[in-house]
């Protein structure tokens, strides 16, 4: 006997195929800013969780697409995974704290965008050592965008969840404001980079042979941007 349960097993079955492409696509977008110690089986694997959940949790009358909510879910679910196994040693976010706060103290001081050797020498560090640092905090950056983001966890809810009350609402759309107006105020580098990446979808290496630069050094200029976005929005964060 065919039942309503055998037909929605079918269903999600459908959909879990359908869209298993796109937890593969999530899952090395994210891997090209990540070490070599996260394995993107990991991270499909947890993408696969995800995706299985928004199978059981869409409601097409929501209005938004299922690969729209997949999305969602399957990038949270991933960085869910990120944040449980998270590699970097406090170190790494200490100066990546430091960072932010010398470039905020910068920009404040001087009314434009902090320079290399400005933070270099306010760290007390060489500019090469700087680069090392940016560089040793890009994979931790791969889930700070998350938190000025529509994909954070908080968002990966059954659309048909009220998510929060007027007064949240508002904080939200102004915050939201504020992370547009920091992203425009970027360097002309900076700005492109981002609209690359998280637009456009390129990997690193592509945005280097875009910007003339190498794959590393595009890393780092996309951990300097997350850095130079917290500073922006520091008294959203804090």
């Amino acid at each position: 006997m065919y039942t309503n349960d055998d037909a929605s097993s079918q269903s999600r079955e459908a959909l879990l195929e359908k869209h298993a492409s796109l937890v593969k696509r999530i899952a090395y977008h994210l891997i090209a800013r990540l070490p070599h110690t996260v394995e993107v089986d990991d991270l499909i694997q947890a993408g696969m969780i995800g995706l299985l959940d928004a199978s059981q949790q869409y409601n097409a009358s929501q209005g938004a697409s299922f690969e729209t909510y997949a999305g969602i879910r399957i990038r949270g679910s991933m960085l869910d995974e990120i944040r449980r196994n998270d590699w970097a040693p406090r170190s790494v976010h200490r100066k990546a704290r430091e960072i932010s706060a010398v470039m905020h103290e910068i920009e404040q001081q001087q009314g434009r965008h902090a320079k290399d050797k400005e933070i270099a020498t306010a760290l007390g560090i060489s500019v090469d050592e700087y680069h090392q640092q940016l560089f040793d905090s890009a994979g931790h950056q791969v889930f700070s965008l998350s938190e000025f983001s529509d994909n954070d966890e908080t968002q990966a809810k059954p659309i048909s969840n009220v998510l929060s009350g007027p007064v949240e609402e508002l904080q939200s759309t102004g915050f939201k404001a504020a992370l547009a107006n920091a992203i425009s105020t970027l360097p002309e580098r900076e700005c492109l980079m981002m609209g690359l990446y998280y637009n456009e979808e390129l990997n690193l290496k592509e945005i280097g042979e875009v910007l003339g630069v190498s794959e590393s050094r595009v890393s780092q200029i996309h951990s300097q941007t997350i850095i130079r976005l917290r500073s922006k929005l520091c008294d959203w964060l804090n």
